[in-house]
């Protein structure tokens, strides 16, 4: 009987020792719901005290500006975490329509080329094919630049502009008014807002 009691009384005593499960909590997210959990605790102990003890008065007071401060710095934070991200996109894209700029760049000679040779084409039948495969091999490298957004600069007929024209020449026109292109000597390109080449032009004067 008394080895029963015995075990009785250290489980019971076993029992007595285990802790009770704390009540469930949710994750506080971010440093505005930690400073609401604190303010609340503070006011509740208040609630529940019944006594406006100055000390306690302190201690909320500390742990408003605590949490006002708290929150203003992770605002600060986020905000210039913000900017940093923006700023880091836009010099990745800088960087890729440059990189993209000076390979394309690269083709608008070939496609001077081609149009010289279509300019000083022989005009014997015989020839007829050969100009042909040039005439398609032109339009395949024009379709392969408008694909990657390059563009031509309007220039001919239009008012000079320095931003995407480059003048070669000031002639006396009696076809066009002061300031405008009479010809284009050379073709020019642009990426987007990007002049990739100048117009070389024939102005008026």
């Amino acid at each position: 009987m008394s080895k029963k009691k015995g075990s009785d009384h250290k489980g019971n005593h076993a029992d007595a020792e285990q802790p009770s499960a704390p009540p469930d909590q949710e994750p506080v997210e971010n440093v505005e719901g930690a400073a609401e959990i604190l303010i609340g605790a503070a006011e509740a102990e208040t609630a529940l005290s019944g006594e406006q003890a100055p000390e306690l008065h302190q201690a909320l007071d500390k742990a408003r500006l605590e949490a006002e401060e708290f929150l203003d710095g992770w605002q600060r934070e986020r905000a210039e975490f913000a900017n940093f991200k923006k700023r880091v996109e836009r010099e990745q894209e800088d960087s890729r329509q440059r990189i993209a700029g000076e390979i394309l760049t690269s083709y608008l000679g070939v496609l001077d080329d081609l149009r010289r040779a279509l300019r000083g084409r022989p005009s014997i039948p015989e020839a007829e094919a050969w100009m042909a495969g040039i005439e398609l091999i032109q339009q395949k490298l024009l379709f392969i630049l408008e694909a990657h957004g390059v563009e031509p600069v309007p220039a001919e007929g239009m008012p000079f502009d320095p931003n995407v024209h480059e003048a070669v020449t000031y002639e006396e026109s009696g076809d066009h008014q002061s300031g405008y292109v009479i010809e284009v000597l050379q073709q020019g390109y642009r990426l987007g807002e990007r002049v990739l080449r100048p117009a070389r032009v024939r102005v008026a004067k």
